[in-house]
């Protein structure tokens, strides 16, 4: 690696009154760190570049006598892994919760050992989704256009409750066994990676699972904030705390330093321990299997400094790669605080490549949803979000999506109107940024009896259980309507994928009037002209207006069907409350 050190956590009974001992003339034991629990020591190793890959061995010693010895492995790095690329705007995300998916194997739905809480007519317990069955609808996912997928954390939740959603890790070096072991993720990989699908993986810096065995045996008194009180203190989620000129210390510890829930311990990243151990583990995981990035949850809630430092090791390991962060925030100024080049007032910098654009999934909703009103126009919304966009320092590496796994689905936020969520879908690949999809939204799954409950708004996938009797896989059960959301976002995938103008091209839009929103994204290549039209009637569009973006163009075809259009007199005819994608030649 770029950087030749390495901890090594050992975690046994008494182990700090051992001496370690490593007789390999390319490994340096620089120190010993021991804590206040005597059950563990970390060992401090360099290791220099002649070092070759394979076994080499730590003796422990007592009292001058050899009481146990570990065989440790270093692994050989990939060909040409520091160089591998992330994903970027020229991809298209699918999010999937993977318990919620595809179940393939049946035999791993029930585990000895991991609490049995598997039962598919349950929201709120597993249901038996798994690698094998992500593995299996890969070719789906190249068809519909996808190039990249963010899965919803797969390490081993072994949780009393709640475990199928995965934010709880138990185990950070260990794949859940209910969806697989560490080698199918390496399989899910190298077979995605096949089809030209990048893997994302999403990970948890924050807090952990309370059945992980640190619970019963912190490696320090401070590894986790509030370790030895009875009652833990919540999260207070006020992420102004971090930027406010005038906030009190104690309204930052609290928020920083307070517990999610009960059942996930907050990890306290400023111990330099932890720190380490929690980087090492990302890096591992992107050698071992292969992965293109790195989804980082709830980014602003653990130690901004220490987070820098995450990020600044991955991104010395491997410059291409690429890292985007939650920051659950409707307020651009909150999101691009951490976005890396921003210049913050207060000094801070922050080393995050991306971020998911919370500000404007609301705006893209609001605005659609919204009814006319006098003086104002129902996109004003969207077009003053994205008037924000000179707060990042790099918008076109935003994730823009309308939904995801901690929210309602997009089908339910637009009151269940397909002509509403083909208006939001045609936003969100022509905005600028990388777009991403959470799974069934090609389906328009929706749960409008209660759509905020978590266990519905992750629903089970139709056809990834054997006897559904829809499957969006095959076709089989679905709707005319189901069938052309289908169509229409694989249409939208292969526009998108197929045009740079869309990906890294020029993006000039105009204030919305008469209820009309029209925007452009172009490059040396190609001109593209999208428009929004929120009238229920069918109105005349007067593309005078608009020569900037044409600039001498002439619109000649609809894009995502085909056809060709007619311009009289410089009006343009659009139908009521629909939008369009138009491609313009010279």
């Amino acid at each position: 690696m770029q950087d030749s050190r390495l901890q090594i956590m050992v975690h046994g009974d008494e182990v700090s009154d051992l001496t370690p001992k490593i007789s390999n003339r390319h490994i340096t034991l620089d120190s010993v760190s021991r804590t206040d629990n005597s059950n563990y020591m970390f060992l401090n190793l360099s290791i220099d570049s002649k070092m070759k890959s394979g076994f080499f061995k730590i003796d422990f010693f007592k009292k001058g006598q050899r009481v146990d010895r570990i065989d440790y492995e270093l692994k050989q790095r990939s060909p040409n892994s520091r160089l591998r690329e992330g994903f970027d705007n020229s991809d298209v995300i699918y999010l999937i919760s993977p318990d919620r998916f595809v179940n393939a194997l049946t035999e791993n739905d029930h585990i000895e050992g991991m609490r049995p809480d598997t039962d598919r007519q349950n929201p709120s317990k597993r249901h038996g989704g798994d690698l094998e069955g992500i593995i299996s609808r890969l070719d789906y996912i190249e068809e519909m256009g996808f190039s990249a997928i963010w899965i919803c954390p797969l390490l081993e939740s072994n949780q009393k409750e709640y475990s199928y959603h995965g934010y709880a890790t138990t185990d950070y070096y260990k794949i859940d066994p209910r969806y697989g072991s560490n080698e199918d993720y390496v399989r899910l990989v190298q077979e995605a990676n096949k089809r030209g699908i990048k893997i994302i993986m999403d990970q948890v810096l924050n807090h952990n699972g309370s059945y992980h065995y640190w619970s019963d045996d912190l490696p320090s008194e401070d590894w986790y904030h509030y370790a030895k009180d009875s009652i833990k203190p919540m999260t207070s989620h006020k992420r102004t705390v971090l930027s406010d000129p005038y906030v009190a210390q104690s309204d930052r510890v609290a928020f920083s330093d307070g517990w999610f829930v009960n059942r996930m311990p907050d990890l306290n990243q400023q111990n330099n321990l932890l720190a380490t151990y929690l980087i090492q583990n990302a890096i591992f995981w992107i050698e071992y299997s292969g992965i293109q990035g790195i989804r980082q949850d709830t980014y602003s809630y653990p130690d901004p400094g220490f987070m820098n430092d995450w990020s600044s090791r991955i991104l010395l390991e491997y410059p291409n790669f690429n890292l985007v962060g939650e920051e659950w925030s409707v307020n651009p100024a909150i999101v691009s605080r951490w976005q890396l080049g921003k210049q913050n007032n207060d000094g801070f910098e922050s080393n995050m490549p991306s971020m998911m654009d919370f500000p404007l999934q609301k705006a893209i909703v609001s605005s659609i949803n919204k009814e006319e009103q006098p003086w104002t126009n129902s996109f004003d919304e969207v077009y003053e979000m994205m008037g924000n966009d000179f707060l990042y320092p790099d918008p076109n590496n935003l994730v823009v999506f309308l939904d995801n796994h901690d929210m309602a689905r997009i089908y339910d936020q637009v009151d269940g109107s397909k002509a509403k969520l083909e208006m939001a879908l045609t936003y969100l690949y022509s905005t600028r940024g990388i777009p991403q999809v959470y799974y069934g939204t090609e389906i328009m799954l929706a749960y409008p009896e209660n759509p905020g409950d978590h266990g519905r708004l992750r629903i089970d996938m139709p056809g990834g259980w054997e006897g559904d009797s829809i499957n969006a896989f095959e076709g089989k059960g679905l709707s005319e309507d189901q069938i052309e959301i289908q169509e229409l976002i694989k249409k939208l995938n292969l526009l998108r994928r197929n045009n740079t103008a869309f990906q890294t091209g020029h993006l000039l839009h105009y204030a919305p009037e008469k209820e009309v929103y029209v925007l452009f994204r172009f490059d040396k290549e190609k001109r593209f002209m999208i428009v929004f039209n929120k009238n229920k009637q069918a109105v005349d569009l007067d593309l005078r207006r608009f020569s900037e973006g044409i600039n001498g163009s002439v619109i000649f075809k609809n894009a995502i069907d085909g056809k060709s259009v007619e311009i009289r007199d410089s009006l343009l005819r659009l139908k009521g409350f629909q939008s369009y994608i138009f491609e313009l030649k010279p």
